[in-house]
């Protein structure tokens, strides 16, 4: 199907839902997208609209999202309050090297401050985290003037960029990533900061790119399974997850699917071994399991949603655990599509308390409860603390 000309998501939409021999009724009713957005849209009152929205569209008439939106869209970063928050981790971050000192940080020191660091972030204790980040970056920075130092210094880099990543402050988690990647020791090393580079990606709304990036790094260390270690093909499943995720946010559902199976086979052949390299590295069954749950939640199928969920295993999780709690979202998000209203809420209270420093990161968490506001006449106390927590306007 030719790209569509028109130089605004409207023009684009009318024409393809054109081409398709849609009337404007029966894409409302394949998309589950409102015809008064859909008539704004076409008719120019509305000049832009959610990539959520975008993307069901998209789906509903076999297109792309990136077509439809034509072309990556920048979503936003984070607030000022919370730029503000986070502005001594970057200030020592784009601190020039320190010079010689009589009291240098050793780079066994140095490790061993950072693995003291990392659980911090597996426990989402984001503020303490941050922390202790300046003095970790400048110590490590002293210290990367020898091999063993560089590679301590980018785990502490690639750390960093998933903190600012969480936090959604996107150019500072890119100036630390790239800088990981320069400092990285071996191929999974790279393999780990790309990963995570494909997430930044996801989060920042660009999606061709991040689709491409990780789909050419997962054929790049694509390993023998037969004599392949756990780390390797964690390594490999991460990115394609990642790979899927950026299928499925544009609309290509196939593609998904046939990169989620891929990514399952790399779990089963990791099984029960343990995978090297901390919490951002952890690969096994499971987490195909969570990823499928949420391609069908992305997929507007939300039964499918919480039968998957029902089939997890959390034996062994964290209760902070971030996959675990984007499931609950998930999980919430499909309760409301059911408009299983209270039970939502429920499910939004359960990540209030397992992770309070992630929660209010998460835009996905504020588009739920805004969906469930917008059905209430009044709300309750819960939903009210749930609102300052996510923040979402009353």
């Amino acid at each position: 199907m030719p790209h569509p000309t028109g130089s605004s998501i409207g023009a684009r939409l009318r024409e393809t839902r054109k081409r398709r021999g849609l009337s404007q009724r029966e894409l409302a009713g394949r998309s589950g997208v409102s015809l008064s957005l859909i008539r704004k849209l076409e008719q120019g009152e509305r000049a832009d609209t959610r990539v959520e929205t975008a993307r069901a569209l998209a789906a509903a008439l076999g297109v792309p999202t990136t077509r439809l939106l034509g072309g990556e869209r920048e979503t936003p970063g984070a607030a000022p309050a919370v730029a503000d928050r986070w502005a001594p981790v970057r200030a020592a971050l784009e601190a020039p090297s320190p010079g010689p000192s009589d009291d240098a940080p050793t780079v066994a020191g140095v490790r061993r401050a950072v693995a003291a660091a990392v659980p911090l972030a597996a426990a989402d204790r984001l503020d303490q985290l941050g922390a202790v980040l300046p003095g970790l970056l400048r110590d490590a920075a002293a210290v990367a003037d020898s091999p063993a130092g560089r590679r301590v210094q980018a785990d502490l880099l690639g750390l960093t960029g998933w903190l600012f990543t969480q936090t959604r402050q996107f150019d500072a988690a890119d100036v630390a990533l790239t800088r990981a990647l320069d400092g990285a020791g071996d191929d999974l090393d790279v393999a780990a900061a790309v990963s995570t580079s494909c997430w930044l990606l996801l989060r920042r709304g660009r999606i061709g790119a991040a689709g491409h990036l990780a789909e050419t790094w997962a054929d790049r260390i694509e390993p023998r399974m037969s004599r392949a270690t756990p780390g390797e093909l964690a390594a490999w499943g991460w990115l394609l997850l990642r790979a899927a995720a950026a299928a499925d946010r544009d609309a290509r559902s196939d593609d998904a699917e046939r990169l989620l199976r891929l990514a399952g086979s790399a779990a089963s052949a990791v099984g029960d071994l343990p995978v090297p390299g901390g919490f951002l590295r952890a690969f096994d069954a499971r987490t195909v399991q969570l990823k499928d749950a949420e391609h069908a939640m992305i997929s507007d199928r939300p039964d499918r949603v919480l039968q998957l969920s029902e089939t997890i295993s959390w034996q062994g999780m964290r209760p902070t655990s971030n996959n675990l709690n984007r499931n609950r979202l998930d999980q919430a998000a499909a309760r409301v599509r059911l408009r299983r209203y209270a039970e939502a809420v429920d499910t939004l209270e359960l990540v209030r308390h397992a992770a309070p420093q992630w929660l209010p990161h998460q835009r996905y968490a504020q588009d739920i409860l805004g969906q469930v506001i917008a059905r209430r006449r009044t709300l309750t106390p819960r939903m009210r603390l749930l609102a300052d927590a996510v923040g979402v306007p009353l």
